[in-house]
């Protein structure tokens, strides 16, 4: 008994992780059997919708001859007070209109749920100045060149993204049209990828941030909230692909917060690694440095009247 009583945390996290694993085996099963269901089949490693022509040739004879009966023209023989379906390839089916709870508490309460998220963050992880203080000037050159490198090449990344945005908004007209024409494999594929560009570009990035300016307490939300907003971001589009197009006001939300965030990084790391001379209020080293460039400063003046007049 003292031995669970110890360690039960661990048997807790481990029981969360198989019981994680097993949901994903199962949902990846079922996405599997929707696509194969829908037509979907992959080709050269993409997955493709075969083409009808191909799925009416392999369908049983007995589904062929029950549509050969049921496309007939309603002319003879059609009752207009029958309560039997019409049957006919003109047929156009209009879905239900969803309710409101859905269309418009559906992008509330996710938009609610990141906020419960960063609420969360800061319960469990609260701000403190004590805190160990790095200062990344102090780094060897090699070091601050990589980091700028490696920030500047997530930045493009970024931009890359929000250009491949725009190219599917231009191509299917919106965003509603880009995700319904998407299987749940592809979207599956899509929001794996998606979610560990977010967590490694914000982590490579929001690590050294929030270290260097641990002074400032509202630089230590920046990473969180970019954090969060990615992963509502990704969220979304499950909801635009099955819930309702309303849930792309989420997705233009969370992608105005993330992109504010990781530029807010971006420009903080980029002058502290290759600008040392700039000073700003928020460095935490701002007055040492200014007295260090004052001293600069009267030492050039002093040179330069003992080399002109002696």
């Amino acid at each position: 008994m003292k031995f669970f009583k110890r360690h039960w945390p661990n048997f807790l996290l481990a029981f969360i992780m198989l019981f994680g694993l097993f949901g994903a085996r199962q949902f990846s099963l079922a996405a599997a059997q929707a696509d194969m269901k829908a037509g979907i089949v992959a080709v050269d490693g993409q997955l493709v919708k075969r083409p009808a022509a191909v799925q009416l040739a392999q369908a049983e004879p007995a589904a062929s001859a029950g549509q050969a009966t049921a496309t007939k023209p309603a002319g003879d023989g059609f009752d207009f007070f029958s309560d039997q379906p019409v049957a006919g390839d003109d047929v156009v089916v209009v879905p239900e209109e969803k309710s409101k709870w859905i269309t418009v508490g559906g992008p509330i309460g996710l938009v609610l749920f990141m906020g419960f998220t960063l609420w969360l963050n800061w319960v469990l992880m609260p701000y403190s100045s004590k805190s160990v203080d790095i200062n990344l000037r102090h780094f060897p050159p090699a070091a601050k060149r990589g980091m700028a490198f490696a920030v500047c090449l997530f930045g493009v990344a970024f931009a890359f993204g929000a250009s491949e945005i725009w190219y599917q908004l231009q191509f299917y007209g919106s965003s509603e049209a880009f995700f319904a024409q998407m299987s749940l494999g592809k979207l599956i594929v899509m929001t794996h990828a998606h979610l560990f560009g977010f967590t490694t570009a914000f982590f490579i990035v929001g690590v050294p941030f929030s270290m260097q300016f641990n002074n400032l307490s509202v630089y230590q939300w920046v990473l969180p909230v970019g954090l969060s907003a990615s992963f509502i971001d990704v969220l979304s589009w499950w909801g635009i692909k099955y819930l309702s197009a309303n849930f792309e006001y989420v997705s233009m939300l969370c992608g105005v917060l993330f992109s504010i965030s990781y530029l807010w990084m971006l420009i903080g790391l980029l002058r502290v690694l290759l600008f040392p001379e700039v000073v700003w209020k928020s460095d935490k080293d701002r007055e040492e440095r200014l007295k260090r460039i004052r001293e600069k400063r009267r030492s050039r003046l002093r040179h330069m009247n003992e080399k002109y007049f002696g």
